[in-house]
């Protein structure tokens, strides 16, 4: 595939960066022409780990790969601790790190996914679930599939990468910016501080983050007074984002658009319509993209998805069917609201809820940064649930209250039946853990 021909056009009376590094702007020719000493090393369908960042380095050496149809492997220093198996997963042969190589001498049998994607003579991407169960799955994309849906011209922000170098939804972000002849804004760190001043300094236009980090920055204190003018949308996605955080930023951001996104590792982002900038309903469209409901459970196809997992059996069924496990509300005219996964339905004594709905409740109460419902078995009930609350900074919660309020706003079986008060975890990926 020759990415750098296939982009030429797009860039060729391009003024603006493609990227903005630890603010070093870096154009799109900087990119296709930097020096890569090694690049003779690596064939066609080698699979090679890439341990980088959004920085020029990584990025040309993404694209040369590509260029060469090798199977890529993009990693973070951030997940060190999993290389070994990430490495094993993907039966990579080659390493990059720091502008070193490393050939590994990996005698494994390829797997018969990645000998038909070399029989195509296709270059390929390998990206890792972020489940919180069992290992990692090792998911491989076609490129030269996942390429299709960024052909359709679309608007191009400047835009701050705030996923990882080794997510889906991070990479989806960098390729949509390419292809649209946007520009990329790096952040060295993804604390709120440091998000909303690189916003500032560069006059960032689109700011793609976490539920999470988004209530983080509703808690700071920083939300409007320090947001930037330049900023024209917010969208969020990777988790659930919850009905009062939204509609608290969007009462004091009248003037930014709030987009909600829909992704798969599986399928790569999928087109989304919202129905409005202050609800959590969407429409999932898009090129070769069908979906079906049963039991309230999301279905979806597409012929864009991904070859398969290395890893772990197909989750395909035999129409090509995929179970999102994603439980779904649905209004008169298509939109869903996605209200949790298929594992956050609570059985308290044949009485069934979501984890959402009492999360969503207890995250309107005075003083509540976090909140985190955990399911646990009971000899009696069958389940009940149990409540980590996070209070906000310099904040003391009355629990007799707190349980008083509950009383008022939740069926007996879905009250929490312990509560600890303390922080909560937030991963690299800035979602709670």
């Amino acid at each position: 595939m020759k990415i750098f021909s296939l982009l030429e056009n797009k860039w060729k009376n391009a003024i603006n960066p493609f990227l903005i590094h630890n603010g070093k702007k870096i154009y799109f020719d900087d990119i296709k022409k930097k020096k890569i000493d090694y690049l003779g090393l690596i064939n066609s369908g080698d699979i090679v780990v890439i341990i980088g960042d959004y920085n020029d380095l990584s990025i040309s050496l993404l694209f040369h790969l590509i260029e060469r149809k090798a199977i890529v492997v993009p990693l973070t220093k951030k997940s060190n601790s999993d290389y070994e198996f990430y490495i094993k997963a993907s039966r990579a042969n080659i390493i990059i790190e720091n502008n070193k190589v490393k050939i590994l001498g990996n005698k494994s049998k390829p797997h018969p996914l990645i000998i038909e994607l070399r029989k195509r003579k296709h270059p390929g991407l390998i990206f890792f679930s972020t489940g919180t169960t069992g290992d990692p799955k090792a998911i491989l994309h076609d490129v030269t599939l996942l390429f299709e849906r960024f052909m359709t011209p679309r608007n191009a922000y400047k835009t701050i990468n705030f996923l990882m170098f080794d997510h889906m939804g991070g990479v989806n972000t960098l390729l949509h910016t390419l292809f649209n002849g946007g520009t990329v804004i790096t952040p060295h760190d993804r604390t709120v501080d440091s998000i909303l001043d690189l916003c500032d300094k560069n006059n960032v236009e689109l700011l793609p983050a976490t539920p999470t980090f988004l209530r983080m920055l509703l808690l700071s204190g920083s939300v409007p007074k320090k947001i930037p003018k330049s900023l024209k949308v917010i969208s969020y996605g990777t988790e659930l984002m919850d009905q009062s955080t939204l509609s608290q930023l969007c009462d004091l951001l009248p003037k930014v658009d709030f987009k909600q996104t829909y992704g798969l590792s599986e399928f790569c982002v999928l087109r989304i319509k919202n129905r409005s900038r202050k609800d959590l309903f969407i429409k999932i469209s898009g090129e070769g993209v069908d979906i079906k409901i049963e039991n309230k459970k999301l279905f979806i196809r597409s012929r864009l998805c991904m070859l398969g997992y290395l890893n772990a059996e197909s989750p395909f069924d035999r129409d090509g069917w995929y179970d999102t496990k994603d439980i779904v509300e649905e209004d008169e005219n298509g939109f869903l609201k996605i209200i949790g996964r298929d594992s956050d339905i609570v059985n308290v004594g044949g009485l069934k809820f979501m984890k959402s709905e009492v999360e969503n409740v207890i995250l309107t109460y005075e003083g509540v940064a976090q909140i985190k419902i955990i399911t646990k078995n009971n000899s009696i009930t069958g389940q009940h649930i149990e409540a980590i609350i996070e209070p906000k900074l310099n904040t003391d919660i009355d629990l007799n209250d707190l349980k008083k309020f509950l009383k008022t706003n939740l069926s007996s079986h879905m009250r929490p039946l312990k509560i600890k008060f303390q922080t909560i975890e937030i991963s690299s990926r800035f979602k709670k853990k």
